[in-house]
């Protein structure tokens, strides 16, 4: 069994992180890019696109550097290819008949037959579909698969290896079924899981009931190398029994129940982001929705228990920092990131109002939560020119030009979609590490990454999922402060641990297994 820290091992490991963060003090700051790089991209449409929004950030034409899926909704998706320098982060819009698709609600990267070039997950308000990838960001139909991409309103996904496959098990959360005459309201949707056969797809399987999933994420959350399905609900209020879900993923699926640990847990969710935030070596969960924002610590123990920070901990987000406008927020994507690399992980969090819900904010600032040497957070947004009132939805915080700052990118609804690019002064050390392995599950999804640094281990859950309707496949990003030693070690997914080496700060490397 992996286990996490020990006790005094986080104290020790807190100790340490307050000591070198003391050392490091840098503003965060961001540049906007598209504007001035001519790019006018939206996100439109009628009511089955007031949510969704996502975007895909993946390299593939092999120069590491991160091309960009973008959502358009009614409008066709965008497809930009990454001209970027380590000074420069620039975009050029290229045309691509098979990602000049219309009624996109998200996408996701993910490598599906492990040959090495990355593939497409597009969800969207009718059929789903996968895109195989090549050389120069070629993409066409995946033929042979088996696939059924269905015909309902798709807005999540999710994929894990399971044991022994060739093939990764995806996860498709669908929204309100469109076809039923009493919708919108009491009209979820089931979600669909696809397990395969040898190199296909067996028939989708019915996870029931569904509350209008917004956002899934398959993780391992107590470390013993299964990972299980987390799902962020959303119309609760209008569903009998509606909550958020967790799916053990069994030869045949079961919810936990709150006899297993799950607690009961009724919002408005709309999207979930994981990270080891108290440095307990479990994973920590973030999740967004109307009014209050949750961060909920994993309690040690057998079963998927989480409790919810104290308010003080600054991370609700519950209401727009500056303007008039102090109705409750609405938020969407949320990712974490150490956006200023002093070894301590930050949060984006996209808000807005889901078109005209008078008793939510209309103007609700888009977060930037540092997280302070206690392990609070503080809002530094507008401070950092990220502070956008449009309608936000999908968003990525990864390094658009590989410099070692986490730069950002926002999908708004009817607004252009936003480039920040991180010009933030005085940051610490960073890592960037790419995985890889032979044969199936080539990124290793479900292996864990542990960086050691100031004394301090980081550890890295790698998945796909979360978000609301966007992802990313590249290198994961570890800020390091001043450390001058680092070291790292990796668990891959069938639990086999490769030794501690040590890596040379302001390092991009590949690990291959």
């Amino acid at each position: 069994m992996r286990r996490g820290f020990s006790p005094a091992e986080m104290r020790l490991a807190a100790l340490f992180l307050l000591i070198a963060a003391t050392e490091l003090s840098a503003a965060p700051l961001f540049v906007e890019r598209a504007k001035s790089l001519n790019i006018d991209h939206r996100y439109t449409g009628g009511w089955t696109h007031f949510v969704g929004g996502g975007v895909a950030v993946f390299d593939c034409d092999g120069d590491n550097l991160p091309e960009v899926f973008a959502a358009g909704g009614a409008a066709p998706s965008l497809f930009l290819r990454n001209r970027s320098t380590p000074e420069l982060v620039r975009y050029e819009v290229e045309t691509h008949a098979a990602l000049n698709l219309k009624a996109v609600t998200g996408a996701y990267p993910i490598d599906i037959d492990s040959d090495g070039w990355t593939d497409l997950v597009i969800l969207r308000v009718g059929p789903n579909a996968i895109l195989k990838g090549g050389p120069d960001c070629a993409f066409a139909p995946f033929e042979g698969l088996n696939f059924d991409g269905g015909d309902g309103w798709t807005v999540s996904f999710s994929a894990t290896w399971e044991a022994d496959q060739r093939l990764p098990t995806l996860a498709f959360g669908n929204y309100v079924d469109r076809d039923d005459s009493n919708g919108p309201f009491e009209a979820c949707d089931d979600n669909d899981l696809f397990r395969p056969t040898g190199g296909a797809y067996l028939p989708a399987e019915k996870l029931a009931p569904g509350f209008c999933a917004l956002s899934l994420l398959f993780t391992d959350w107590n470390r013993v190398g299964r990972a299980d399905l987390r799902v962020s609900n959303d119309r609760h209020y209008y569903v009998r029994g509606g909550a958020e879900q967790m799916w053990a993923m069994e030869a045949t699926p079961r919810l936990y129940s709150e006899a297993d640990g799950w607690r009961r847990l009724p919002i408005w969710g709309m999207g979930i982001a994981t990270r080891d935030v108290n440095r307990d070596g479990a994973p920590d969960v973030y999740l967004t929705s109307m009014g209050d924002q949750k961060l909920q610590y994993r309690i040690t123990g057998d079963g998927p228990s989480y409790e919810d920070a104290l308010f003080a901990v600054g991370a609700a987000a519950h209401r727009p920092y500056f303007g008039d406008d102090g109705r409750p927020s609405t938020g969407w994507h949320a990712e974490f990131g150490d956006v200023d690399n002093d070894g301590r992980d930050d949060l984006f969090v996209a808000k807005g109002n889901v078109e005209q819900m008078p008793s939510n904010a209309m103007e609700d600032p888009n977060n930037l939560l540092m997280q302070t040497e206690d392990g609070r957070f503080e809002e530094w947004g507008k401070v950092a020119k990220i502070a956008s009132t449009a309608r936000s939805r999908g968003a990525a915080l990864t390094d658009l030009n590989l410099d070692g700052a986490l730069d950002l990118i926002v999908v708004n609804r009817n607004a252009p979609l936003e480039i920040h690019q991180n010009i933030s002064a005085n940051s610490g050390g960073w890592l960037l590490i790419d995985l890889q392995q032979p044969g199936k599950n080539r990124n290793a999804v479900g292996a864990w990454i542990e960086v050691r640094a100031n004394g301090v281990v980081q550890a890295r859950e790698v998945t796909i999922g979360g978000g609301h309707a966007s992802g990313w496949l590249g290198p994961h990003h570890f800020g390091l402060g001043r450390a001058k030693k680092v070291s790292m070690r990796v668990i891959w997914p069938d639990g086999e641990t490769s030794e501690w080496r040590d890596i040379e700060p302001r390092s991009h490397i590949t690990l291959a297994r």
